[in-house]
Formats: C-alpha cells, structure tokens, sequence
C-alpha cells in the first residue's frame, strides 16, 4: 500500500517503467528471435507487475480523492491499515498527523511502516482521535461449548 506521496510519485515511476519495457517487448516481437513461451513469460511477469503497481497507484488515488467517508474494517487486525487509509482520504500528511498528536514526522512514519505493531492501544486511540473519527465495532462472541 502506498502511504505517502513519496512512495506514491516512485511507485508511478516505476509503473511507468513497466509500461515502457511492456511497449518495448511488443514491439520487438517482430523482428527478435526469443522463443514464444519465452516471450509470453516476459510479458506476463511484466504486465503483472505493472497490473500490481496500477492498482496500488489506483487506490491510492481514490483515497485521495476525498470521496470516501467510511472505510470498511471487517476485523481488528485490519483496523491499522485503515487508520493509514483514513489519514490520506482526509487529505492530512503524514507530517501533519505528527503535528496533530505533537510528535515528529518519523514517528508516524514508522507507525505506518509497521502497521502500528508497536503503538499502544493508547496512542492507537490518539491517532482515532486526532483524524476526527468514529470507528463503530461489533464484538463477536465465540460459541460456548456446552458441556
């Protein structure tokens, strides 16, 4: 998942990268004397590949396009990434959510890298707190045995 512009504007470069060497290998079918399959397995391993970075770019972009306003988080294990999710659909900066919780820039940094394994339950509230936002949960109990 891209999380910031930094790795957004690299991850577009290199998916234009992808796109280039794609054109390239199309074009020299023609007149190169790779195998077919050969051919093929180049392709495909590149087209994945420009296909993953499309769709992270793709997200990343609708994040950013202030049109959500509610994220889904189908369980507790999912909630960090959507915290992440949530600060760019709110169009902060990763700096600008430092700012809000009065710690440096690298901090978050490397809450989001980490997807907030070392932040407290506390500082995990904080930052609920800090990007204004209402997270509703149901808690579902286990079967009881019955015995």
């Amino acid at each position: 998942m891209i999380k910031n512009d930094r790795q957004y504007r690299i991850t577009r470069a290199q998916a234009e990268k992808f796109a280039t060497a794609l054109a390239d290998l199309e074009q020299s079918a023609e007149t190169d004397e790779v195998h077919p399959l050969l051919r093929k397995a180049q392709e495909d391993a590149l087209r994945s590949q420009y296909e993953d970075l499309r769709a992270q770019l793709d997200e990343y972009e609708a994040l950013q396009s202030g049109k959500h306003t509610v994220l889904e988080v189908p369980s507790f294990d999912a909630l960090p990434l959507a915290l992440i999710q949530a600060r760019i659909a709110l169009g902060l900066s990763q700096k600008d959510l430092a700012e809000r919780l009065g710690l440096k820039e690298q901090q978050i940094q490397r809450y989001e890298a980490t997807e907030y394994t070392a932040a407290s339950l506390k500082r995990v509230k904080e930052v609920i707190d800090a990007l204004g936002l209402k997270v509703r949960e149901e808690i579902v109990l286990p079967a009881r045995n019955q015995g």
